[in-house]
């Protein structure tokens, strides 16, 4: 069985005006988190199985873009395969806050990040 896509993120430099395009260009609902420096979650009104995503500032150059995550149930047997196959790691895994896992980024063999997330 593969494996699902379950989020995306858009970091922009300036995150305020990439949440209004997103927003307002797809009627998506975004939802800033005072606690998370300008992340704001997405709610893309598009019911309880649809992934969702983040819109947030970029953390370190060249960070910028737009990236989604997989599903996965090893980060570290996943990062070793993708660097079998060309890739690099980008992100090491570290915990999300909460309980919501753990997430790492690999880039593929063109140099795209690739967000794991488990």
């Amino acid at each position: 069985m593969g494996r699902p896509v379950a989020f995306f993120e858009v970091v922009s430099d300036d995150h305020r005006r990439a949440q209004r395009f997103y927003g307002d260009l797809f009627a998506w609902t975004i939802d800033e988190d005072p606690t998370m420096e300008g992340y704001a979650m997405v709610d893309t009104g598009a019911g309880d199985d649809a992934v969702t995503g983040g819109i947030g500032p970029s953390q370190v150059p060249g960070d910028t873009g737009v990236k989604f995550y997989v599903r996965v149930d090893d980060l570290e047997g996943t990062l070793a395969r993708a660097a079998e196959l060309g890739g690099a790691r980008l992100a090491e895994p570290m915990d999300l806050p909460g309980d919501y896992g753990r997430i790492a980024v690999l880039a593929d063999p063109d140099g795209n990040p690739v967000g794991l997330w488990a």
